[in-house]
């Protein structure tokens, strides 16, 4: 190794040291669900400049209805947890939608009626983020009677 190439070696460790040093370890926060072994969020604090949440799903109410309702109700739910910790919808990078086929529809998952209560949150003049997305059908839920679960993940810039 040439002199040159020692210095700047010694260099940028010096510099990942000072930098490392700069920043306060992650903060995690676990909120929510009472003496559930679950929680409703879990907020990463200090991650890069960002916190991070990341929202257990939340079914939609059996009562609410058919899947649009249940959707409706389910982000209605999802929102409230979030705003809890300081996010919004708005901040909501990543959701995992999970739809059970719905009896009314031969068992099939009513992806139209998801999305009609989807783009009442998402894609709107108040609201216009868009986050990436997966939607499945599966079998079951926890929850009897839900057609709907939905978690996310929420990404918050520091000021």
């Amino acid at each position: 190794m040439t002199n040159r190439s020692f210095l700047i070696l010694a260099s940028l460790a010096a510099a990942a040291s000072l930098a490392g040093s700069a920043y306060a370890a992650p903060e995690i926060v676990r909120a929510g669900a009472g003496a559930f072994p679950i929680s409703n969020v879990v907020v990463v604090k200090g991650v890069g400049g960002v916190d991070i949440a990341y929202a257990s799903g939340v079914p939609g109410a059996a009562a609410a209805g058919d899947t649009k309702a249940q959707t409706v109700d389910s982000l209605t739910k999802l929102a409230a947890n979030l705003k809890a910790q300081g996010f919004g919808l708005g901040d909501v990078v990543m959701m995992r939608v999970f739809l059970v086929g719905d009896p009314a529809m031969g068992g099939k998952m009513d992806f139209a009626g998801m999305m009609g209560g989807y783009t009442q949150f998402f894609g709107t003049a108040d609201q216009p983020n868009k986050p990436a997305r997966t939607t499945v059908q599966i079998s079951g839920l926890a929850s009897p009677g839900s057609l709907v679960e939905i978690e996310a993940q929420a990404v918050r810039l520091h000021p």
